[in-house]
C-alpha cells in the first residue's frame, strides 16, 4: 500500500490536460482558455459619449449654442460642430465631428433651438470615451489560462470575439459492478440493495460543469465487466468503477483492466474509508476502481478524482483545504489516515455519528472531510486539524 500524499502525486504525474477544442463563445462560460486571445479592432471604434447631454468644442463652454441636430447611439451618420453649435448627443452615440465634451443634459438649459451650459467644473474631453480606450486593436485581450467568468464572457463578446479555443470537459464513463443492486423505485428482492453510487457520482460531476456522463451496469463477471470497459475506454476520458477493486471472488476490476491493457499506476492506499482505490491509465484516459460501499466512493472522489478531472481541464480543484478546530476528541488505530464525515462552522469542525463507509446519511449532512494523519492515534478537542470542505 502506499501513502494518500503518494497516490494523489501518482495521480498528477499521469495527467495531461485534454486536447483544446474551439467553440463558441456562448457555450464557454466556465472554461479555461487554451490561447491568447487579441483584439481585432479598437474598442470603442470611435469616440463615443458616455452620458446623456450635449457635444460642444470645450472653448465654446461659457457662450450659448445654437443646437444643431442629435446623435443617437447606433447612429450610422455624422455631423460636424462648428464654432457657437452643439449637438444633443446619447449615451454610446459617437461624437459629431469638431466636438471634444460632452455636458450632462441636467446642467443645460435649452430654450428652443439655444442651449446655456451650467457646469463650471467643466473640463475638455469630460463624458467621452475615446476610441480604443477599452483595448487597442492587436491587444492582448485575455491570457491562456484564464478562467472564462461572465465578466470574461461579456468582455469578449464587447470586442467581436464569437469563437474561442478552451480546454474541454472530459466525457466520464461510471461503470457499477454487483450483481445485488437493484434501481431504487423496483422492489427489493432478498440480498439485494439499492444502487446509489451512479446517483452520487454523477450528481457530483454535474455539480462540477461536465455533463457527458455516460453510466453502464456489469455483473460480476469477468467477461462481462471487459466488454462494458472497453467499451467505456472508447467513449471516455475518464472511466469510473464502483466495486470490484478488493480481492474476493467476485471482484473483477483488476483483471479486467489488465485484459482491457491498462497500466496499474496503484493499487490500495492508506486510509479509510476506500483503502482498495485502484488507479490506471491508457494512453492518456485516467480509470479509477473505487471501491463499493457509498460512503467509499465519494470520499475517494473527492480526494482524487474530482483533482483529476478538474487538472484534464485546467481548473483549480474546487475542494478547498483549510484548517479548523476539532470540538470532540476522537481515537483511531494507526497506519491509515481516516477521512471523516464532518460539519465545519466557524472555524470548527465536528464529527459526525455514522462513520461506516457503507453509511452515506451522515455523509448527506456533512459540509467537509476531516483529515487525519496515518500514524496518529489520538485527536484531542481543540486540535487544529486539516479538513477538506466539500463543493455545496
Amino acid at each position: 500500500m502506499i501513502s494518500v500524499k503518494e497516490a494523489k502525486d501518482l495521480i498528477f504525474q499521469h495527467i495531461s490536460p485534454l486536447n483544446p477544442v474551439t467553440i463558441d463563445l456562448a457555450q464557454a462560460a466556465g472554461c479555461i482558455l487554451a490561447a491568447d486571445v487579441y483584439a481585432k479592432f479598437d474598442i470603442p471604434a470611435f469616440c463615443q459619449s458616455s452620458m446623456d447631454g450635449y457635444a460642444i468644442k470645450f472653448e465654446d463652454h461659457e457662450q450659448e449654442l445654437a443646437l444643431i441636430g442629435e446623435m443617437a447611439a447606433g447612429t450610422a451618420s455624422n455631423i460636424t460642430i462648428q464654432h457657437g453649435q452643439t449637438s444633443r448627443i446619447f449615451t454610446g452615440a459617437p461624437l459629431p465631428e469638431g466636438a471634444d465634451t460632452v455636458v450632462m443634459q441636467e446642467k443645460t438649459t435649452r430654450l428652443g433651438k439655444t442651449i446655456t451650459l451650467h457646469d463650471p467644473n467643466l473640463k475638455l474631453g469630460l463624458n467621452t470615451r475615446d476610441s480604443g480606450s477599452e483595448i487597442k486593436a492587436g491587444a492582448l485581450a485575455m491570457e491562456k489560462g484564464s478562467l472564462l467568468s461572465p465578466a470574461a464572457i461579456g468582455f469578449l463578446a464587447g470586442i467581436g470575439i464569437n469563437k474561442l479555443s478552451i480546454y474541454p470537459m472530459p466525457k466520464v464513463s461510471v461503470i457499477v459492478t454487483g450483481k445485488e443492486l437493484q434501481e431504487p423505485g423496483k422492489t427489493l428482492q432478498f440480498g439485494q440493495v439499492y444502487e446509489s453510487n451512479s446517483y452520487s457520482l454523477s450528481a457530483a460531476l454535474k455539480h462540477e460543469g461536465i455533463d457527458q456522463i455516460t453510466v453502464y451496469e456489469a455483473d460480476d463477471e469477468l467477461e462481462i465487466l471487459k466488454k462494458v470497459l472497453q467499451t467505456a475506454l472508447i467513449n471516455s476520458d475518464v472511466v469510473l468503477l464502483t466495486g470490484g477493486v478488493s480481492v474476493g471472488d467476485y471482484d473483477f476490476v483488476i483483471e479486467a483492466a489488465a485484459l482491457c491493457g491498462i497500466k496499474q499506476v496503484f493499487h490500495k492506499v492508506k486510509q479509510k474509508p476506500g483503502k482498495p482505490l485502484f488507479f490506471g491509465t491508457k494512453d492518456q484516459k485516467l480509470i479509477f476502481g473505487l471501491p463499493g460501499n457509498p460512503s467509499s466512493v465519494l470520499s475517494c472522489y473527492y480526494n482524487y478524482v474530482l483533482p483529476a478531472v478538474k487538472a484534464l481541464s485546467q481548473k483549480i480543484n474546487s475542494v478547498m483545504e483549510v484548517q479548523a478546530e476539532l470540538t470532540h476528541p476522537y481515537s483511531k488505530q494507526a497506519g491509515l489516515a481516516h477521512f471523516l464525515k464532518g460539519k465545519y462552522e466557524n472555524g470548527e469542525v465536528t464529527p459526525l455519528n455514522a462513520q461506516e463507509s457503507y453509511r452515506l446519511s451522515s455523509f448527506a449532512q456533512a459540509n467537509c472531510l476531516i483529515c487525519l494523519n496515518e500514524t496518529q492515534k489520538h485527536f484531542e478537542k481543540g486540535d487544529i486539524l486539516p479538513i477538506m470542505i466539500l463543493p455545496n
